[in-house]
């Protein structure tokens, strides 16, 4: 070789070497979106959900860009059956959620109103358990005296507050790097005495004016109605991406600039966001994929093996409760609906069974019976062999079955509560009652409700403290007897009304 052409093959490896590293100005990045998680293992006998499948996405976008993020917005330590059970001497309340997402890695969780139904010594607890950053902008620590202080974690002695905002710095291979800021407002739907939650429009305000000159770009990780969303993106109308939970279904919805999104809850699905920006125009582009999260993906290995000995510590719990847990109660040929957004919208079957096993605890000597809906906390369905555990999945507050006697007033007035508030958990699944859309009245075993009338009504012992339906509450006037079962019968516990029930008919 001459030494001209050895000089040219220098030149040229130096220009391509010089090339590779040229900072280009654009910069690639991927967020992985999860919301509404409540349970770790996969749904509809494996066959969607579960986080272990979530970790193998995770990782599979990580060998795609090794800038991929993977965020929670919201509701995740509760509710959940292991939840209720007790480890080690003390309830588990989340415990086996911060187990599981120390192990995916996640980069930055926001609050969800559930995270607030923990007490809060046991929200302090999980918190220092996790390895991953929290972010909350308007929920803050309110202390006994009245001070609000930020919530902390706290690991090896040293405190660190939680903050109302976060900056992930982000850099490429080429050295171009871009700063994003992030702001997490929560909705204000579980007040608690520890819990000061602002006003979460002005607070994110204040968020985005902090985050502005500071950031090349600012993203939402909420938790809010999704009409809270749209008021959001209208008041903040720079703001490219907002990354929401609470409703459980998945959307994309656009609103101005912005794009509001939500996965379907319980990791059924999952969204995949793909942004690029040039730091030189300060243009965004951002693409979004809805992933179904299901048999497609294979289980993480790491992630799995935690899933499962938590499972084996569930099982191992219930026992505690139902002699054989894994018995089989029932075998539903048609699949029980228990998703969330069927259960608090419209009659259901699985709804209607447990309705029909509150009024069959009191041997169907009561009227009728109704429950919200949002007590059933499975969002799934249940098809073929169903097992105690599953009841237990289904329910997994428990409580026991009230008789209630009130008048028919107070019985039309709370149906109609129930029917307006279609889609939240105070929607009443119900048995012995039904709506005449033509007439528009109300029927009690096809008659028409008589107010003046004193009627037998099987209901949950939470619907009667008035935390769903502000006026049923023992105290009300129309309320003219209270009926509290005894431990060993069997409305104690709607849990083994509801498998009594599925006994009986299962040999029917």
């Amino acid at each position: 070789m001459t030494k001209a052409i050895k000089k040219i093959v220098f030149l040229l490896t130096l220009f391509l070497l010089f090339s590779c590293n040229k900072d280009d100005h654009k910069i690639k990045m991927t967020f992985l979106q999860v919301n509404d998680v409540y349970e770790i293992s996969p749904l509809e006998g494996g066959k969607v959900g579960g986080m272990a499948r979530v970790k193998t996405l995770h990782k599979e976008l990580l060998k795609e860009n090794p800038n991929t993020f993977l965020f929670m917005a919201g509701d995740f330590l509760n509710p959940s059956l292991i939840a209720t059970m007790k480890y080690k001497g003390e309830k588990i309340r989340g415990k086996q959620m911060i187990d599981v997402m120390n192990a995916m890695h996640f980069d930055l969780v926001s609050f969800g109103n559930h995270e607030f139904d923990l007490k809060y010594k046991d929200l302090q607890k999980r918190f220092n358990e996790s390895n991953f950053q929290w972010i909350s902008t308007n929920a803050r620590h309110k202390l006994k005296n009245g001070q609000v202080v930020p919530f902390y974690v706290e690991h090896n002695s040293a405190k660190t507050d939680i903050p109302r905002t976060y900056i992930l710095n982000v850099k490429d291979a080429d050295g171009t790097t871009v700063n994003i800021g992030f702001f997490a407002p929560c909705i204000n739907s579980n007040p608690k005495d520890y819990v000061d939650y602002g006003d979460f429009y002005e607070d994110s305000k204040k968020a985005y004016r902090s985050l502005e000159n500071k950031t090349d770009f600012v993203v939402g990780l909420t938790h809010l109605k999704q009409e809270q969303d749209e008021m959001i993106a209208k008041m903040l109308p720079k703001v490219p991406l907002i990354m929401g939970g609470h409703e459980h279904t998945a959307r994309l919805v656009p609103v101005g600039n912005c794009t509001i999104a939500k996965a379907d809850a319980n990791a059924r699905t999952a969204y995949v966001h793909r942004l690029e920006y040039d730091t030189k125009t300060k243009q965004l582009k951002i693409s979004s994929t809805l992933v179904p999260i299901d048999d497609k993906l294979a289980f993480d290995d790491k992630v799995d093996g935690i899933v499962k000995r938590w499972a084996a510590i569930l099982d191992d719990k219930i026992k505690s409760f139902i002699k054989d847990p894994n018995e089989v109660v029932f075998v539903a040929n048609t699949p029980l609906d228990g998703r969330d957004i069927p259960i608090r919208s419209r009659q259901t079957n699985l709804g209607m069974l447990i309705a029909k096993a509150m009024s069959a605890a009191y041997d169907d000597k009561v009227d009728a019976a109704f429950f919200n809906g949002g007590s059933v906390r499975i969002d799934d369905r249940l098809q073929g062999n169903i097992t105690g555990v599953d009841v237990f999945r289904i329910l997994p507050f428990g409580g026991s079955v009230l008789k209630v006697n009130m008048t028919g007033r107070l019985l039309e007035k709370v149906l109609k509560y129930g029917k307006l508030t279609a889609g939240k958990g105070s929607y009443l699944q119900r048995h012995n009652i039904d709506y005449d859309q033509e007439h528009k009245i109300w029927k009690v075993r096809g008659k028409p409700i008589d107010k003046n009338k004193i009627y037998s009504i099987a209901t949950s012992d939470y619907l009667l403290k008035g935390l769903d339906i502000p006026f049923l509450r023992p105290e009300n006037k129309n309320v003219i007897k209270v009926y509290t079962p005894k431990d060993n019968e069997t409305a104690a516990d709607v849990r083994n009304a509801v498998i009594t029930l599925m006994k009986k008919e299962k040999h029917n």
